[in-house]
């Protein structure tokens, strides 16, 4: 299975137990950041990973703190529902950095209680199109805009848009791939938002 570790939704586990997403996504993250990642494996050994990234050349380089002026930012609120903790709470805070207000929800049950509660001041859902327990992205996103119709919906897949399984994105809706980059999650973000819709 070594070949295909890195391919997404790829998975040896159960049903239910994964995604096949997290190799997926270290890969893409390594590779944007002009690194290498090498696997060896052997039966009744184990397995190793080796991860190569490009050495810092001055503090310049890694000031990881300090927000991107370049990068496009806002004030609204956005609603982030993914069902992968740390996935989850990568992206707030970006999104936080750029200065956003952030809800979180770990599923579209949760999301959706917190659209009824929240529902005028919420701009924007970003939202895992496909989540493992219960509510799918699509079937939020169905709810939250007969709910809400003019609320706009980004989600977030591995897979690509021609290829979304049983489900084409409607008006309002549009999808970012995963693993995407801090640059073009900020462009997407504010395209959408500032999207004239019909």
């Amino acid at each position: 299975v070594m070949q295909r570790i890195f391919e997404p939704f790829y998975t040896t586990k159960a049903a239910g137990e994964g995604t096949g997403l997290g190799l997926s996504i270290v890969y893409g993250f390594i590779r944007q950041s002009n690194g290498h990642i090498h696997v060896y494996s052997e039966v009744g050994h184990g397995t190793v990973f080796k991860i190569y990234l490009p050495r810092a050349q001055s503090e310049d380089d890694v000031a990881l703190e300090m927000p991107d002026k370049s990068l496009p930012r806002g004030s609204e609120t956005i609603l982030v529902v993914d069902d992968d903790d740390e996935v989850r709470r990568v992206v707030v805070g970006i999104l936080e950095h750029l200065g956003y207000k952030v809800i979180a929800a770990q599923s579209g049950r949760v999301a959706l209680e917190i659209l009824k509660r929240e529902n005028s001041n919420i701009q924007l859902i970003f939202a895992d199109l496909i989540m493992m327990a219960g509510m799918s992205g699509v079937d939020l996103a169905k709810q939250a805009q007969a709910y809400s119709p003019d609320l706009k919906i980004l989600f977030t897949s591995g897979y690509t848009e021609n290829s979304i399984p049983d489900y084409q994105l409607t008006e309002g809706q549009e999808l970012i791939g995963k693993p995407y980059r801090k640059e073009d999650l900020a462009k997407k973000i504010r395209q959408v938002l500032d999207r004239k819709d019909q």
